[in-house]
């Protein structure tokens, strides 16, 4: 079988690399970036010079994008994916999308004679390299079943959830909690530290608590080493919020704490750039109330 992979990211290349792996397929990808682009050739892929050339003679076409923006440039543009693939081959998107691209797509699929599921992923870069994701998927049951086999090398919880659009819904829909956690995580931590509980000890307590979450397990250390967690940008975060603003708005539902996070995260982006480490949100708080948790864990591990 032959897949093109376009969009080798913090996420994308990772998952290209296990298609390409596992030995069952035929990978041709294609990035914006040569560098990602070249270390997927070094292992075996094709490299495509134009989403054309990526898209026309493969039997699958997995996108992994930031964002509507750019799917709506990769599919829609001239010589785009939609009217380049070619009939009866499937599009899995695997970005975050909106329900809006969600309809665009539809009707492209029907006007160009292609399959389509959405297939957004969760589980930060650490399941994108070792093939643990959480695949969220939304489709045709028949194009889910036939699929199958190829999100099982990218991930370990595959859910089909109904039809076209249910994936991208559950995506933004769970995602929102991961932000929101992260500033409630720093907030507590706050709370207790300055309460004058020493800073290693209060996370311990939240990760073996009520509040223990996958945020506090994976970010909590970060958070205290002043690190902030490289592995994503606060303006892809803020995305993710925005599509999740945006979609409550088209849904006709208040999420005031979905408001405030968003809200924290522009931000962030305004005080440190586009680029810095998600985690920098957590800061802005931190700055607010001249209590840097780092200078605490640091000051606890030298007692």
């Amino acid at each position: 079988m032959k897949i093109a992979f376009i969009g080798l990211g913090v996420m994308g290349g990772p998952m290209a690399q296990n298609l390409l792996q596992c030995g069952k397929y035929q990978l041709t990808v294609l990035d914006i970036d040569w560098a990602k682009t070249r270390s997927l050739v070094a292992l075996g892929a094709i490299a495509a010079e134009s989403i054309e050339d990526a898209v026309c003679n493969a039997d699958v076409v997995m996108t992994s994008l930031p964002g509507p923006k750019q799917i709506e440039q990769v599919a829609f543009d001239e010589n785009g994916l939609v009217s380049t693939i070619r009939k009866g081959a499937t599009w899995i998107d695997l970005s975050t999308n909106n329900l809006e691209m969600a309809s665009r797509i539809q009707r492209a699929s029907i006007q160009y004679q292609f399959e389509i599921l959405d297939a957004p992923v969760s589980g930060g870069d650490e399941g994108a390299r070792t093939g643990t994701l959480t695949i969220l998927v939304g489709g045709e049951k028949t194009v889910f079943s036939r699929n199958l086999p190829i999100l099982e090398v990218l991930g370990k919880r595959i859910s089909h959830l109904g039809p076209h659009g249910a994936g991208y819904s559950a995506k933004i829909a769970q995602v929102v909690l991961c932000y929101l956690h992260s500033l409630a995580l720093s907030e507590a931590l706050m709370l207790g530290i300055k309460g004058g509980v020493e800073a290693s000890a209060m996370l311990s307590i939240i990760q073996n608590s009520t509040g223990k979450s996958y945020v506090a397990d994976r970010y909590g250390p970060p958070i205290l080493s002043g690190d902030y967690d490289p592995s994503f940008t606060v303006g892809l975060a803020h995305k993710d919020m925005y599509l999740a603003r945006e979609m409550a708005d088209s849904l006709g539902i208040k999420l005031p704490m979905c408001d405030l996070t968003t809200e924290t995260y522009a931000r962030a982006i305004e005080t440190y750039g586009f680029n810095a480490n998600h985690l920098k949100a957590v800061r802005l708080l931190e700055e607010d109330n001249q209590t840097f948790l780092q200078a605490y864990a640091v000051r606890g591990n030298n007692e």
